[in-house]
């Protein structure tokens, strides 16, 4: 055997070929199981594709590198759901693309944040951090107070469509009009309601004569963790 294993590394195209069959027969057998399921996601009610104004402020988060510090996944341990609250669910993350689960920390976890804070608070907090928590390390972005570049959202939205964000052609057509009403508070929001429920609407930036990227940040902030009921989600075993 040791001959042979010797041989085998004196020649490198058949040890890359060897490489590239044993790589391809382990991903096989990852991956092939998948597709005898339905789904490899437990459906949970509740969770929808974000709002346009949500979507662009999760893109300015990952631009950012917010995820670098601050992760959106609870692990089903005491200290975490007493902290954070519920754990966190795959389903909640279904239309993630890239999602933000993690295990870094430098901050609290974000995946429950929506609603426990107002929106002035977070404004101020991203334009002067240690004006609200003294302790915090993390620097400010008020350059967030700048316009919002959202003039894609219509083809943003098309493109998450093709990799399974369910987002309808109503949906698409209605991007910027639907952007535009959830951050103004004198807006009809009645037909950004029925696209996408639970959507929290309203002046986030205080500046309601124009869209920002706070005012897509901070919406995005709002919605995390508040589409789901948890009273109906079976809890896990939290004797760890």
């Amino acid at each position: 055997m040791f001959i042979k294993h010797s041989t085998i590394e004196k020649k490198p195209l058949l040890l890359l070929v060897l490489i590239i069959i044993t790589i391809s027969i382990g991903g096989l057998v990852e991956i092939v199981p998948l597709y005898t399921v339905e789904t490899t996601i437990e459906r949970v009610e509740g969770v929808r594709p974000y709002t346009p104004l949500e979507q662009m402020g999760r893109n300015i988060y990952t631009r950012e590198g917010c995820y670098l510090c601050h992760s959106q996944m609870i692990r089903p341990f005491r200290d975490e759901v007493e902290r954070y609250g519920h754990y966190s669910l795959a389903a909640e993350s279904m239309y993630d693309h890239p999602f933000q689960w993690g295990s870094k920390r430098t901050g609290p976890d974000l995946a429950r944040v929506g609603g426990k804070y107002s929106n002035e608070w977070h404004v101020t907090h991203m334009i002067d951090p240690r004006s609200v928590v003294p302790e915090s390390i993390m620097p400010g972005y008020p350059f967030m107070m700048r316009e919002l570049d959202a003039d894609d959202v219509e083809a943003h939205l098309e493109t998450l469509r093709i990799v399974g964000v369910p987002y309808s052609d109503d949906m698409v057509l209605n991007a910027a009009i639907d952007m535009a009403a959830q951050a103004d508070p004198e807006a009809d929001h009645e037909p950004l309601l029925a696209r996408y429920p639970k959507a929290v609407v309203g002046d986030f930036d205080g500046d309601p004569s124009r869209l920002t990227e706070m005012d897509a940040l901070v919406a995005y902030m709002q919605m995390l963790g508040t589409l789901v009921d948890f009273a109906d989600v079976q809890p896990a075993d939290l004797t760890q």
